[in-house]
């Protein structure tokens, strides 16, 4: 099979009116702070049964058309013995990878942050293929302060995601492109707004020096939002209005889905500006790739207990169809 045509064939599977992708690649520091917070100790064996409990979710398929997995889920097994990536195919959806290796300051930038991962990705990139990954995602960090991001905190970020995501292509994995603006602060939406914009036409710039194809990649950005401690904050509709004016403005329509990332809103607030922002017309696909907001309520559900498990099914699925609804404009909180 050519290149392009597992590129496409994953696209395919991927990309459609009603699904949408799970984060569930925590790195080891976060998802030892979210099981904290349910009162579970962070151990393989403890991530395994938890990860294993989301892909084995029935029905969920039905709603979710991909997960992006942290590189230790791709050698994990179920229960009976299945193999993760396995798992989540059997139920039609496309196991992808986290591939960056988090972050640290950009040197020259004070306030910036640059991700690290790009020394011997190819070589990685091709064991997590062998594995059964059939997609990566790479993210990069845009604080927002009075002089963050920087002119050379957008570029080299930019470069960095335009990089990652041509040598996916190269080896025939997907690449979902995240440049993350985060919410943190007191900024209000215009300065969102202003930042996002800038952040994106750097990085579709970068993206068209490196030759990446646009119509065989996944865009992850943010909304455009009120800082969080902002006050007031930007209404649903607002944010919808002002998501896709920058979106308009910067992304080209080859792009075949522009997947948001929740980014610190609530499970109930994601949902609800992502049906107002499918209300509305555009060129691309509008979906989601939610971590904690798809998860939230499905950790709290199981705790840790096997006892638990049919609750925190439950809980996943439902917010996964939920998601499902506002992907078509359909949603309505009476539903929550």
């Amino acid at each position: 099979m050519t290149t392009t045509r597992e590129l496409q064939n994953c696209i395919d599977d991927m990309v459609d009116e009603r699904r949408g992708i799970l984060a569930a690649d925590e790195s080891a520091p976060t998802i030892a702070r979210r099981f904290a917070s349910i009162g579970v100790e962070s151990n393989e064996e403890a991530r395994r049964q938890y990860r294993s409990l989301l892909l084995s979710t029935e029905g969920l398929g039905d709603a979710i058309s991909g997960i992006i997995l942290f590189e230790e889920t791709l050698t994990q097994k179920s229960d009976s013995g299945q193999l993760l990536p396995e798992l989540a195919w059997a139920n039609k959806i496309v196991p992808g990878v986290k591939v960056d290796k988090g972050l640290g300051p950009l040197p020259g930038a004070p306030g910036d942050k640059i991700t690290f991962g790009l020394d011997g990705l190819a070589d990685r990139l091709e064991s997590y293929k062998q594995a059964g990954a059939r997609f990566a995602k790479w993210r990069e960090l845009y604080p927002i302060t009075h002089h963050n991001p920087s002119t050379l905190g957008v570029r080299a970020n930019a470069e960095m995601l335009a990089r990652y995501a041509a040598q996916c292509q190269a080896l025939g994995i997907v690449p979902i492109v995240e440049p993350e603006v985060l919410m943190d602060g007191d900024h209000d939406i215009d300065r969102c707004a202003q930042v996002t914009e800038r952040v994106l036409r750097n990085v579709f710039s970068a993206l068209s020096r490196h030759k990446v194809t646009l119509e065989l990649m996944i865009l992850k950005p943010n909304m455009v939002l009120s800082g969080s401690t902002c006050s007031p904050q930007a209404g649903t509709e607002e944010v919808a209005e002002r998501t896709l004016q920058v979106l308009q403005r910067t992304v080209p329509a080859a792009v075949p889905s522009i997947n948001f990332l929740s980014g610190g809103m609530s499970p109930e607030q994601a949902t609800e500006n992502l049906n107002t922002i499918n209300q509305h017309s555009a060129p691309w696909q509008l979906s989601i790739s939610y971590g904690r907001a798809l998860q939230q309520p499905a950790l709290q559900a199981w705790k840790g207990s096997p006892d638990n498990a049919s609750a925190c099914q439950a809980a996943l699925l439902k917010r996964a169809q939920l998601n499902s609804l506002a992907r078509q404009g359909k949603y309505s909180a009476d539903m929550e």
